[in-house]
């Protein structure tokens, strides 16, 4: 099983990117986008109708903002939009897709990073989402969440870590709510479980000479129960061809869809 989770920061700007044409190389089973920045209407196109796929939205009711999709070459049993909080479900930031006792979601966790404001709703939703976190780890189901969680976990996932200690995505509050999620609550960093090596970024700021110096946050994650943890076989970031400002995290399973 192959699952991909990208943050295209405008699915249609990615498309005319030939993020479609590539997707279709990858014989990947499940597709995970943030940021698709439109809504259902807007995308009549066949290139987002992809032969061999189905495909689901979650949108923001904001224009151009936020909004996440599952394209999935299974068809699920069952498609979950939102987390039922009405301020979280309004900007399109989480969908699931469930298959036989797999659950496939697409998440986009707040930035906080515009202001101080939207620093506070941030912490806010992580309050309310560990909880259901949690009641998710017991439920006895499999779990992939893959998203921009818009934290970079540890020293190692972000190149200026001494200078960003203080800015949004690498707050000491924040990185301890992810030791929570993974060190307590007891789920997987799926792509830190077979690849512990330097300078594996996901995003790069479009400021500066970020892409050209590597001076990234590793911030896209595909989260998992600890049961899919040794069955990883291979975790990729695609940096061949860009985009968005956000790199395809690409993970192998030793897991079929029923």
């Amino acid at each position: 099983m192959k699952i991909i989770s990208a943050n295209l920061n405008g699915i249609r700007a990615a498309a005319r990117k030939g993020f479609f044409d590539w997707m279709l190389q990858q014989d990947v089973d499940v597709v995970c986008i943030q940021e698709t920045k439109a809504q259902l209407h807007q995308l009549t196109d066949p290139v987002f109708s992809p032969q061999g796929y189905h495909s689901y939205f979650h949108d923001a009711e904001k224009k151009g903002y936020s909004g996440v999709a599952i394209y999935s070459r299974h068809k699920p049993d069952k498609v979950i939009t939102g987390l039922g909080w009405p301020d979280v479900d309004c900007e399109g930031r989480y969908i699931q897709a469930d298959f036989g006792k797999l659950s496939v979601a697409s998440l986009y966790l707040h930035s906080g990073s515009s202001s101080e404001e939207r620093q506070a709703i941030k912490f806010d939703v992580m309050d309310r989402f560990m909880p259901r976190l949690s009641e998710m780890q017991g439920d006895g189901r499999d779990y992939v969440i893959c998203g921009d969680w818009n934290i970079a976990h540890k020293k190692i996932d972000i190149k200026n870590w001494r200078g960003n200690q203080k800015n949004s995505g690498f707050l000491p509050e924040e990185r301890a709510w992810l030791d929570t999620l993974f060190d307590e609550v007891g789920f997987v960093d799926g792509f830190r479980a077979i690849n512990q090596e330097e300078e594996q970024y996901t995003w790069w700021s479009n400021r500066g000479q970020a892409w050209a110096n590597n001076t990234g946050w590793r911030i896209d994650y595909q989260v998992i129960s600890p049961a899919l943890a040794d069955k990883v076989l291979a975790a990729d970031i695609y940096k061949k061809e860009r985009f968005s400002d956000h790199a395809p995290l690409i993970l192998d399973y030793d897991y079929s869809i029923s």
